[in-house]
C-alpha cells in the first residue's frame, strides 16, 4: 500500500508511472459480466441476498471446479464471501482457537500472517527457498514438534508465482488429513499457468481431501479485483458454522458483484479471459529474458499468476528503500519483499507482468539505464 501511494503521487507530479507493483490485473471485467451488471441494475432490487451466495452463483462456481479439476462439487458446499479476504477471515474464525498453531510458507501472502495474528493464532513460517520451488513440503511437516492446527498452501503463489507438484499436493492433503490439520488450498490464481516444459500442471486439494477448504475468487484470473467476490469450497460440517458468523459480519456478499459474476463462467467470458493469460506469457518471457540481462538472475520459477519474485541481495540490503529509490529516478513501481518474507525479504522485490507488454518492455528499458543497478 506504501508502495502504491507512492506511485500516485509520482503520477500526480510526474505522470510518468508504470506499475509493475499492482496484484491484479490490467483489464477490466469480461464483456459479458458487465452486461450482466447493467442488467442486474435494471432487473434487481439488488437488496440482501442469501448469506452463502445466490443459487445461480453457487452453482456456477460448483460446476466450474467440476469442469475445471474433474471433480464433483456440490453447490452446497460453496460458500460465497466478499473477496478471498472475506473466506479467509470467516475460515480463520470457524476453524481456529485463539493459540492455535498455523503453519504458512514464507515467502507468503503477507495476510494470511496478519490476519492469523490478528485473531491470537501462533503463525509457524516455513523457510520455503529455491531448493523446494519455495513451496512447503511433507518433510518440512514432519520436522515440526508437533502436527498444526492448520496449514496453507497456495498454488499459483503470490509472490514467487510457483506451483505446486499435483502429487506433493495430494500429500500434503494425506498428510494433514491422517495428523488432524487443517488444509487451506489458495487457489485463486488458477487458470493463469505457463506450462512451457511440459511439467507444469495446477491440481487442487478437493481432488484428494473433501476435508480440507479451497479459497477461489474472481479477482486474480476472472480480473474483477474491485467487485469483492470470493468463495471457498468447505467440508459439510463447515457450512452451517460459517452461515452463522458471515450473516452476522458481512450479512451477505455485495449484491450486483453476485448477479454479474454469474456470467464470469460462461465460454465467451473464458475465451476473454485466457486472452489476457496470452499476454500475461509475453510478458513473463520478457522479464525472465531481460532481468538476467542487467544482473539480475535469482529468480523463482515463474509458473503462474503473473509476478517475477527476485533476489537482489547483490544490490541491496534494504529493498524498500532500493524500491523507493528507484521509483524516483525512473518511475517505475515494483513491490519490495519485506511484507512476503520477515526474514529475507530486504534482499528480494517482485514484479507484477499484469500490464501492457508496452510498460513492461519500457520498465526494462528505464531499470536498464537506472543508477539503482550501478551501485
Amino acid at each position: 500500500m506504501d508502495v502504491w501511494k507512492a506511485a500516485t503521487e509520482r503520477a500526480r507530479t510526474h505522470g510518468d508511472v508504470l506499475t509493475l507493483a499492482a496484484g491484479q490485473p490490467s483489464t477490466p471485467a469480461p464483456a459479458p459480466v458487465l452486461r450482466a451488471a447493467r442488467e442486474a441494475i435494471d432487473r434487481h432490487v439488488l437488496g440482501y441476498t442469501e448469506t452463502l451466495g445466490i443459487t445461480e452463483l453457487r452453482e456456477a462456481i460448483a460446476g466450474y471446479h467440476s469442469r475445471e479439476s474433474g471433480i464433483d462439487v456440490d453447490a452446497e458446499n460453496v460458500v460465497v464471501t466478499t473477496g478471498s479476504s472475506g473466506a479467509f477471515t470467516l475460515l480463520f474464525l470457524a476453524a481456529f482457537d485463539a493459540g492455535d498453531t498455523v503453519v504458512v510458507a514464507r515467502p507468503g501472502y503477507p495476510a494470511y500472517r496478519n490476519t492469523l495474528a490478528a485473531l491470537g493464532c501462533r503463525v509457524v513460517e516455513l523457510d520455503c527457498g529455491p531448493q523446494t520451488r519455495y513451496q512447503p513440503t511433507v518433510a518440512m511437516l514432519d520436522e515440526l514438534p508437533e502436527p498444526p492446527a492448520g496449514l496453507i498452501v497456495a498454488s499459483p503463489a503470490n509472490p514467487t508465482g510457483t506451483v505446486i507438484d499435483p502429487a506433493e499436493l495430494a500429500a500434503l492433503a494425506r498428510w494433514c488429513d491422517d495428523h488432524g490439520t487443517l488444509l487451506i488450498s489458495d487457489e485463486i490464481y488458477h487458470g493463469i499457468e505457463f506450462d512451457t516444459n511440459g511439467s507444469v500442471r495446477t491440481s487442487s486439494a478437493w481432488e484428494t481431501s473433501r476435508e480440507s477448504v479451497v479459497i477461489g475468487s474472481v479477482s486474480k484470473y476472472f480480473s474483477m479485483t474491485g467487485w469483492r467476490l470470493g468463495w471457498a469450497l468447505v467440508p459439510d460440517a463447515m457450512v452451517p458454522v460459517i452461515q452463522r458468523l458471515a450473516s452476522n459480519m458481512t450479512v451477505c456478499p455485495p449484491a450486483i458483484s453476485q448477479y454479474a459474476a454469474v456470467a464470469a463462467f460462461t465460454d465467451e467470458s473464458i475465451a476473454e479471459l485466457d486472452g489476457h493469460v496470452r499476454r500475461y506469457a509475453v510478458n513473463r518471457d520478457i522479464l525472465l529474458d531481460g532481468l538476467p540481462r542487467l544482473g539480475i538472475t535469482e529468480l523463482a520459477p515463474a509458473d503462474g499468476a503473473f509476478y517475477v519474485y527476485a533476489g537482489i541481495g547483490h544490490l541491496t540490503d534494504d529493498s524498500t528503500g532500493w524500491c523507493a529509490d528507484l521509483l524516483r529516478e525512473t518511475g517505475v513501481a515494483v513491490a519490495p519483499g519485506v511484507d512476503f518474507d520477515t526474514v529475507h525479504g530486504d534482499r528480494t522485490l517482485r514484479m507484477s507482468f499484469a500490464g501492457s507488454t508496452a510498460d513492461v518492455e519500457e520498465a526494462l528499458a528505464r531499470l536498464a539505464r537506472s543508477e539503482a543497478l550501478r551501485r
